[in-house]
């Protein structure tokens, strides 16, 4: 009990000390391509006759939020046995940032997501790299949610060291859906991201059924 109380407080420090340099998670994202993003509320479109122009519509740019339950993803030293102890903690990683922008095009809407985190070492770390699986999707919220799109989106962090951490940026340039009817539910609309480390395992294939072979006919008995 001792050994697991002494891995958590040194997990918990880790990811304070992590946080630390920069104050805010803008630091930990110096010269970030989120910081490109041109977040407003608003859909835009482009001028046909302009197309370097960008004009603002009357549409909602979906607000993104971060899925409950996962915002962390847990990696254990032993993969595939379910959530690990503290002891066997090998890395943790959180979502810091994101950012969105929408695009209208005829009547076609196009979210623009940036996700940006970090991957810290636990007790059980060391050098390798981690798969981040972050899914994305675009949710009409209301007394029943209706899925509209989602997409999975993967990238892998290189640690270097037994004590070390990493930064981790995704991008999705394109959740498309057409505008919803009335548009006015436009406004009910969240873009949800969070880590999905079960969609992002393989499939296992069904073992094929072996078809019984067929019995030769029996040769009819001669008198």
């Amino acid at each position: 009990m001792a050994r697991a109380g002494a891995a958590i407080i040194a997990l918990t420090s880790t990811l304070v000390l992590a946080g630390c340099g920069g104050g805010s998670s803008s630091g930990l994202f110096g010269g970030s391509a989120l910081d490109l993003f041109r977040s407003d509320p608003k859909a835009t479109k482009v001028d046909a006759a302009n197309p370097a122009a960008i004009i603002d519509t009357e549409y909602d740019c979906p607000e993104v939020k971060i899925r409950n339950g996962a915002a962390t993803l847990i990696i254990g030293d032993k993969p595939g046995e379910g959530e690990p102890n503290a002891l066997d903690v090998r890395y943790q990683g959180s979502i810091e940032r994101t950012a969105r922008e929408c695009h209208l095009n005829g009547n076609i809407m196009t979210v623009k997501v940036g996700v940006e985190g970090r991957i810290i070492t636990g007790p059980a770390g060391g050098p390798g790299n981690v798969d981040v699986p972050v899914r994305l999707a675009v949710v009409h919220e209301g007394v029943n949610p209706k899925l509209i799109v989602s997409k999975l989106a993967r990238e892998t962090v290189s640690i270097a060291g037994t004590i070390d951490r990493a930064t981790f940026t995704v991008i999705e340039p394109d959740l498309s859906f057409p505008l919803p009817t009335p548009v006015t539910d436009i406004s009910a609309y969240v873009v949800y991201v969070g880590f999905d480390a079960t969609g992002a395992q393989p499939e296992k294939k069904k073992p094929a059924v072996r078809k019984p072979k067929a019995r030769p006919a029996a040769k009819p008995r001669s008198s």
